[in-house]
């Protein structure tokens, strides 16, 4: 099948499937959400797929969402784009069989939630992640707020959320964000590998595993990253996210008013 954001390929029981807007750091429109979730659906109904590895075309996997897209968003036309969006990375995430983040570069934002709906994240030494909507008026209101808070702690996801700075992938990996870290001149092979390792195990067992995983994990999740993402759309009615989106899509400096 044909997409037009991303690409799918097939070998060994592993299917890779590349997010391919390396000119826009990969960000995450609607068409790739659509496309998401549509891949979703044929992976989960091939029974010669058994791991799922999810990276990014270029030097990013994907470096949050497509601001120029939604910088007009009215407050209501958020909500359902970012509810969309949700229910796109969790039901491609959420694939009965295991799906492996290679995080080849920036995750960031949208793309650093979308790694976190996956089972496993490897990241490349080069690769960083971040949650900077606050830097633009908004916060992270896809997942992510609600997922590091119970993978990191509350200290730690506070201070990303709050400040919107960006973590190595070392650091990622010393606050239990993310799984392992390997060189980037051999990334790939490294990840590759793990999950041809998957690949050989049984399929059966290890859907059962990951559906007891995720079934305990988000037994409460998904209600507050629906409240979530009500403020969030509710931030599209202030003047400061108007101006955040606005500076960033010009490439300058927001002056935040308060209001």
């Amino acid at each position: 099948m044909a997409y037009q954001t991303i690409l799918v390929d097939k070998k060994d029981r592993v299917a890779t499937v590349t997010l391919n807007r390396p000119k826009s750091l990969n960000a995450l429109s609607r068409q790739v959400s659509r496309d998401l979730a549509q891949c979703a659906q044929v992976l989960e109904a091939d029974s010669e797929v058994w791991v799922v590895v999810l990276t990014g075309a270029g030097r990013a996997f994907a470096a949050g969402a497509d601001i120029k897209e939604i910088s007009e968003c009215t407050p209501i036309q958020m909500r359902d784009w970012a509810r969309e969006l949700f229910t796109s990375l969790e039901r491609f995430g959420g694939m009965e069989m295991p799906v492996i983040a290679a995080v080849n570069g920036l995750a960031l934002g949208g793309g650093f939630e979308l790694a976190l709906a996956c089972d496993l994240i490897y990241a490349s030494d080069q690769a960083q992640f971040g949650v900077p909507e606050i830097k633009i008026g908004v916060f992270p209101g896809a997942g992510g707020v609600q997922k590091l808070s119970r993978l990191i702690g509350l200290p730690r996801a506070k201070e990303l959320v709050f400040y919107g700075d960006f973590i190595s992938a070392e650091t990622a990996r010393q606050y239990g964000a993310i799984n392992q870290v390997f060189p980037h001149d051999q990334f790939m092979d490294n990840v590759m590998e793990k999950a041809n390792t998957l690949a050989q195990l049984s399929p059966v067992a290890l859907k059962v595993a990951k559906a007891i995983f995720r079934e305990g994990f988000h037994a409460s999740t998904t209600e507050s990253v629906y409240r979530d993402i009500d403020a969030t759309a509710m931030l599209f009615s202030t003047e400061d996210q108007k101006e955040g989106m606005n500076a960033f899509v010009e490439k300058r400096k927001a002056v935040f008013k308060g209001a």
